[in-house]
């Protein structure tokens, strides 16, 4: 699935839990194991996760973006 034009995601349902991996499932049917210390703290058996795939280049400009929309925000309350 396509989040934006850089951007491109994947949804997963978390199955079970096998150890310290979280089987993941994907609307293919498809399976990911995927270390559960990589996922978020409230997360359990039938939640829905979406993994994130992105260029380096696609990282550094959402950084940018985030940077000047805080300093957008600073100078416009300040």
């Amino acid at each position: 699935m396509i989040d934006d034009k850089r951007r491109y995601y994947i949804k997963a349902v978390v199955d079970r839990f096998e150890g310290k991996l979280a089987v993941l499932v994907t609307d293919d049917k498809q399976k990911i194991l995927w270390p559960i210390k990589n996922l978020p703290d409230d997360v359990q058996e039938g939640s829905i996760v979406r993994l994130v795939i992105s260029t380096t280049k696609t990282d550094q400009e959402e950084r940018e973006k985030l940077a000047k929309t805080m300093l957008n925000e600073i100078l416009k309350n300040g």
